[in-house]
């Protein structure tokens, strides 16, 4: 399984903070997937920067964002990937949603995007460490399943 993991934030990308949320979605899934290939991009809240990551990554099984999911005028992230998909997968980002809100109210805040580029999956996490904890664990169970279902190898 190939993963690229691209974290979307002004203050990663100049170095002005470490980015903490791309290592711990990493870590989570080495340890359940040993075998997975992953790479790690940092880019600002930026649309081109955004693009050309997630062309850069079109080749992996799942690209999964962290970062600028939020409220703030420059968290462009879900946006710029429904832009980049072929078709959404609302059950992904619904779900991620509804199980963050158990943890936390500000959950309902979260505009995260899931949705799918030729044969990649592309999910939006936030930005924190905590909530990408959560997140890749719900993800996990069903990221080799999707895999099979969109290279048609069946349910």
């Amino acid at each position: 399984m190939k993963v690229t993991v691209i974290t979307i934030s002004d203050r990663a990308a100049k170095g002005i903070y470490e980015d903490l949320s791309g290592p711990t979605i990493e870590k989570i899934i080495k340890e359940s997937i040993t075998d997975a290939e992953i790479s790690r991009i940092i880019v600002p809240d930026e649309k081109d920067e955004i693009l050309k990551a997630l062309h850069e990554a079109d080749s992996a099984d799942f690209i999964l964002t962290t970062g600028g999911t939020g409220l703030a005028q420059r968290d462009i992230t879900p946006e710029i990937c429904e832009e980049y998909c072929d078709n959404s997968l609302p059950g992904i980002s619904e779900i991620l949603r509804s199980e963050s809100y158990k943890e936390t109210p500000h959950a309902m805040l979260s505009r995260g995007y899931a949705g799918i580029k030729g044969k990649t999956v592309v999910v939006n996490f936030p930005g924190s460490v905590k909530a990408v904890t959560l997140c890749t664990k719900i993800l996990l169970p069903i990221m080799g399943h999707a895999i099979k279902m969109i290279n048609n190898e069946g349910h």
